[in-house]
Order: structure tokens, then sequence, then C-alpha cells
């Protein structure tokens, strides 16, 4: 169980969407002061490979916004309701690369093959190396 376990166990238990907090009152639901790191920013991304406490109110279903490092203020905002019991899944702690900041603009097709080539020249043709058009006078390749 990580350190940073009672935020979680605090945030789940909350019926507010969001949920205002000073970095005292996060050091108080902890019982242990807060790193030395929480004067940047950063800290308090919501980039779950951050740290172990970014974590923690990620699988909660919350996300940091207002984050005001000077103030020692925040905002937990909910982004989705977590099951509870037996019906709670499992934490994925992994994420595919495809998601960050090109998160909600990749589509695939279901049925698409992503292995698949594109078209059925040869790899060996064309821009890989095969014949070109330079070769007879001209500057542009050709497939």
């Amino acid at each position: 169980m990580s350190k940073y376990a009672p935020l979680k166990e605090f945030l789940v238990a909350q019926n507010a969407d969001r949920v205002p907090m000073s970095f005292d009152e996060i050091e108080s639901v902890l019982s242990l002061p807060l790193p030395a790191s929480k004067r940047y920013p950063a800290w308090w991304s919501n980039n779950p490979s951050n740290n172990p406490m970014t974590r923690e109110w990620l699988e909660a279903g919350f996300e940091t916004e207002s984050v005001n490092v000077g103030a020692g203020k925040l905002v937990f905002r909910r982004v989705r309701k977590m099951p509870t019991g037996d019906a709670a899944p499992a934490v994925r702690t992994h994420r595919h690369p495809g998601f960050g900041f090109m998160k909600g603009l990749i589509a695939i097709e279901a049925g698409f093959d992503v292995t698949k080539p594109f078209d059925d020249e040869p790899w060996d043709r064309g821009y890989l190396g095969g014949e070109t058009q330079a070769q007879h006078g001209k500057h542009v390749m050709r497939k």
C-alpha cells in the first residue's frame, strides 16, 4: 500500500465533483508532509508516470486543476465515478504511448488491420530504394 493511499480513500469518499484543498489539508489527510517537490507545478500534473501520489488521485477518478503552488492550493476535479466493491475494475498502471498529447485524436475503424501494408507495392520499390524517375532525367520519384 502506497503512503499516499489515504488521499485516494479520501477522494473516493467525496460526493462533490470538485474538491478544493490546501497543501496543509492534503498533508493532514496523509498524516505526513508532502515532499519539497510540492512547490513545482509539475508535481501536480496529471501524468500517471509523474509520481506515486499522482497515481492515487487518478485511480480515485480525479484530476488536478487550478494549481497555485504559491498559495499552496489546488482543486481535485472528478473525471469519472469509481465503482465500489466487487464491481471495481482492476486499475491499469501503464498507458499506451498513443495517449497523452494525442489522447482523443486517434480513432481506428472497427475491423481495420493496422498491421496490413497500405499498398501492394513491394517494400523495395519507390521511396525505399527502387528505380526513381531521377534516373531517367526527372527529379521526382515514382512508384
